[in-house]
C-alpha cells in the first residue's frame, strides 16, 4: 500500500486502540490502517431479504430473520457449556445457539430487544436453529454504506473476544473509509486504466469492502486482481531484464576435453531430441556472459541429471568448478553414484557431503574446495554451511529446488563474488500459472521426451476386495525376475484414519510371501540413514524381490530392475505424490505396472485423482489437475514462496487476468525497460514503495 495516511499504525484508528492493535497484529498480521484495508471480505451475503420465522426452511443456506429475544438460557458444564436463546417474532419462534465466545455472547443478549440476526438454519432436537449467528440490535444497522451486501471477514476467537467478529472488522473498516484522511494514491497509468476500463484505485477499494451492488463489486474485484497480478509480474519480469542485461555471469567460452571426450568416449546412448535442445538452451545461456537462471522441467526418467552432468562438464571445461545440491542424502547418494559411474575415467575429481559425512572426509573436501581440485561437489543443505568455501564457483545445480526455502538456497550465491549460473531442476511439472506466478524472472527448458525403449508405465486400480488377484501378478512377475514396491501411507497406527500399518502391512506381506522363497526389505522415514542405504543396496543388489515402503521411496534411489508399484490405500495420496511414486517403477526396458488399491468409499477428489492416474502419464496434466484440486497454497513448496501469498487474486480462477497481466508488463518492460516514460513513472513509484516492505531475491529464485 501507498502513502502516509495507509503508513499509519493501525492502533490509531479510531476503534481500536492498544489492545485491540495488538491482537490484530499477532492473529493476523495487521500493523497499518493499509494492511487492514487489504483485508478483503472473504464472501458477501446479500442482506436486503428478511424472512418470517415461520417462512425460513432448515434446508436453506444462509437467512436473514428480524425478532425479540425473549429467553436466554445457560446449558451444559464445562466443554459442553453452551447458550441458548429465544427468538420470536409474529410468526413463530427459533433457537439460536453458542457454543464458543460465551462470556462476550452473553453480555449482547438482551431480552426484550429487537435483533437482526443471520446464519445458517438447521433443525436440532425438534427444533429450529442457527448455530452462532451474525447478531445485531435492528436499531444498529448503518444505513450510511454496504446495507445490501454485507462483507464477511476472516476472524478468530481472540479477536471474537475483543469483539472484532466479523461484523466488529467491518465497523473498522467503515471508520477508515469514512474517515476524512482517507486517500488512496492510484497506481495504475491512465493509459491503463482508460484502456482496460478499469475503476480507479480509490473507488475499488471502497467498493471492495462496501459493494452497492454485484456489477460494482465485480468491478472492484477485477480492478484489485488486475493490480496484484501485474505488479507480481513486473517484479520478476523487471528482475529477469536486470539479471539477463545488467547480471554480469561467467563467460563459458570454452567447450573442451570434459564435455567432448564425455560425450564422444562415454556417452553409451543416443541423446534425446528433448535433451540435445536443452543443452543448446543452456550453452546460449551459458556463453553469453549474462548470468545464467534457467528452471528445467522434466519427468521423472526424463534425462535432467544427465544433462545437468553435461552443462557442469562445460563449467569445468572453463576452469570452474560446479555444484548440485539435491534436497534428501538418498538423493544426494543417488545423484553422486551415478555420476561417478558416469565419469569414471574422465579425470574429473568429485565428491559427496552430506550430514552423515565424518569430520576427516569433511576437512578433505573443504580443502579440495579452496584450492580447486575439488571439481564437482554434490550434496545436501550441508552445502551451504558458513565453512563450506569454493575457490571458483560457476555452476550450481538445484534438484527439486521447490524443497528448499529461498534463503537457503541464496546462501548458495553468497559463496562467490560473482554469482554463478543456475540451474534449477524439478521432476514435478508445474503448472503454465503457477510457472507464470513463481518462476516467471526464470528461463524455461522441459524434457516432455523420455530415452528410448522406455515404455510407458501401465497404471491399474482395484478395490482391497481384489487384494488376491494383485498378491497372484506380483508373483508372476517375481518369478519373471522383477522386483516389487508395496508403498503403504503411515507408519504408526492412527486410531482417527482407517488405513493399514506399514509394521502391520510388512508382516502381512511377510506371510503372503514367506521366505526363503521371497525376501522382503523394508524402508521408512525413521530409520537411520544407514538402514535405508542398506535396505535399498539390497534391493539394488536383487537381494529382496519386495520392498515394503512409505514415500520415502519417492524421491530415491533408482532400481531398473523393479517393474511394479503396488500403493496401498491409492485414495490417502496426493495427485502429484502418486505420479512421483509411479515414477520409481519403468526405469529398464521391461513393461512396468503400477496398481493403486484403495477402498470403496472414495471422496469425489480421490475419485478424480486415481481416474486421472489411470488415464494420463503425462506430468502436467497431472500437475494442472492436482492444481485444480487442491489449488496453489496446498502445492509443496508453494508455501515458502512468499509470492502465493495472494489477497484477492487466484491464479486457477483468474487465469485470463494473469495473462493479460503478464503480456502488458512484458510489453511495457520491453518498450521501457527502465520506467523512464511519464506514462510510466506512476507504476515506478508503486514498485519502490513496494521494494521498502519486502526482500529482494531476484536472483535467488
Amino acid at each position: 500500500m501507498t502513502g502516509t495516511f495507509l503508513e499509519t499504525p493501525v492502533e490509531y484508528l479510531k476503534g481500536v486502540g492498544p489492545a485491540r492493535a495488538d491482537i490484530l497484529k499477532k492473529e493476523l498480521q495487521i500493523f497499518t490502517f493499509g494492511e487492514l484495508l487489504s483485508l478483503f471480505p472473504f464472501r458477501y451475503i446479500d442482506r436486503s431479504k428478511l424472512f418470517l420465522i415461520a417462512e425460513v426452511k432448515d434446508d436453506a443456506a444462509y437467512v436473514q430473520v428480524k425478532g425479540r429475544i425473549t429467553d436466554v438460557q445457560t446449558a451444559g458444564s464445562m466443554r459442553a457449556k453452551r447458550i441458548v436463546a429465544t427468538l420470536a417474532d409474529d410468526s413463530g419462534e427459533m433457537e439460536l445457539v453458542w457454543f464458543q465466545g460465551i462470556k462476550w455472547i452473553i453480555d449482547k443478549l438482551k431480552p426484550g430487544t429487537e435483533y437482526i440476526v443471520f446464519g445458517k438454519p438447521s433443525w436440532f432436537n425438534g427444533h429450529l436453529t442457527i448455530a452462532h449467528p451474525d447478531l445485531e440490535t435492528a436499531n444498529d444497522q448503518s444505513t450510511s454504506v454496504g446495507d445490501t451486501f454485507r462483507p464477511l471477514y476472516t476472524s478468530t476467537e481472540k479477536l471474537k473476544s475483543r469483539g472484532l467478529d466479523s461484523r466488529g472488522i467491518s465497523r473498522l473498516m467503515k471508520t477508515l473509509i469514512q474517515s476524512d484522511r482517507f486517500h488512496i494514491p492510484e497506481n495504475l497509468s491512465a493509459e491503463i486504466l482508460g484502456n482496460l476500463k478499469l475503476m480507479n484505485r480509490q473507488e475499488a477499494f471502497i467498493n471492495i469492502h462496501f459493494p452497492v451492488s454485484h456489477e460494482i463489486l465485480q468491478k472492484a474485484q477485477a480492478r484489485l486482481k488486475f493490480e496484484e497480478l501485474f505488479y507480481i509480474q513486473m517484479r520478476l519480469l523487471l528482475q529477469k531484464f536486470q539479471r539477463t542485461q545488467k547480471q554480469s555471469g561467467h563467460p563459458f567460452t570454452v567447450v573442451g576435453h570434459f564435455l567432448n571426450d564425455f560425450y564422444h568416449h562415454y556417452l553409451s546412448f543416443e541423446l534425446t531430441n528433448a535433451q540435445k535442445k536443452v543443452i543448446k538452451e543452456i550453452r546460449n545461456d551459458l556463453g553469453s556472459g549474462k548470468q545464467m537462471n534457467r528452471l528445467l522441467q522434466g519427468d521423472v526418467g526424463s534425462g535432467k541429471t544427465l544433462v545437468a552432468l553435461m552443462t557442469m562438464l562445460i563449467a569445468l571445461d572453463n576452469n570452474f568448478q560446479a555444484c548440485l545440491m539435491a534436497p534428501t542424502e538418498i538423493l544426494a547418494n543417488q545423484h553422486y553414484h551415478n555420476i561417478s559411474k558416469m565419469v569414471s575415467g574422465l579425470g574429473v575429481r568429485l565428491d559427496l557431503l552430506t550430514g552423515s559425512t565424518k569430520p576427516a572426509k569433511r576437512k578433505e573436501i573443504a580443502n579440495g574446495l579452496e584450492d580447486g581440485s575439488l571439481q564437482i561437489l554434490i550434496g545436501t543443505h550441508a552445502l551451504i554451511e558458513e565453512n563450506v568455501q569454493f575457490k571458483n564457483l560457476g555452476f550450481v545445480v538445484i534438484d527439486e529446488q521447490h524443497r528448499f526455502g529461498v534463503a537457503q538456497r541464496a546462501r548458495l550465491w553468497e559463496k562467490n563474488a560473482l554469482t554463478p549460473h543456475v540451474l534449477v531442476m524439478t521432476a514435478t511439472p508445474i503448472p503454465r500459472t503457477l510457472a507464470m506466478t513463481l518462476y516467471g524472472d526464470l528461463d524455461s527448458s522441459i524434457i516432455d521426451e523420455m530415452p528410448p525403449g522406455r515404455k510407458p508405465v501401465i497404471t491399474k486400480h482395484v478395490y482391497e476386495t481384489k487384494q488376491e488377484q494383485v498378491f497372484d501378478f506380483i508373483r508372476k512377475q517375481i518369478t519373471g525376475g522383477t522386483q516389487v514396491y508395496i508403498v503403504f501411507p503411515l507408519i504408526q497406527e492412527s486410531e482417527t484414519l482407517d488405513l493399514k500399518n506399514l509394521m502391520e502391512g510388512y508382516e502381512s506381506i511377510k506371510q503372503i510371501f514367506p521366505g526363503p522363497e521371497y525376501a522382503i526389505g523394508m524402508v521408512h522415514g525413521k530409520m537411520k540413514q544407514k538402514e535405508k542405504d542398506e535396505a535399498m543396496e539390497r534391493f539394488l543388489k536383487k537381494e529382496t524381490q519386495i520392498l515394503v515402503a512409505t514415500t520415502v521411496i519417492e524421491v530415491g534411489v533408482d532400481i531398473p530392475n523393479a517393474s511394479v508399484m503396488v500403493i496401498e490405500n491409492a485414495e490417502r495420496f496426493g495427485l502429484s505424490q502418486l505420479h512421483q511414486l509411479r515414477g520409481r517403477v519403468g526405469r529398464g526396458a521391461d513393461q512396468s505396472y503400477c496398481i493403486l488399491i484403495s477402498g470403496f468409499k472414495l471422496t469425489s477428489e480421490a475419485k478424480k485423482r486415481i481416474e486421472t492416474m489411470v488415464e494420463t502419464n503425462d506430468g502436467f496434466i497431472i500437475a494442472e489437475t492436482d492444481l485444480r484440486l487442491r489449488g496453489p497454497g496446498d502445492m509443496e513448496g508453494t508455501q515458502q514462496s512468499g509470492i502465493l501469498n495472494l489477497k484477492i487474486a487466484d491464479i486457477i480462477r483468474d487465469e485470463k487476468i494473469l495473462k493479460y497481466a503478464r503480456n502488458l508488463a512484458t510489453d511495457i518492460i520491453r518498450d521501457d525497460p527502465n520506467l523512464e516514460k511519464e506514462t510510466n513513472s506512476v507504476i515506478m513509484r508503486h514498485l519502490k514503495i513496494m521494494n521498502k516492505y519486502r526482500e529482494n531475491w531476484g536472483l535467488i529464485s
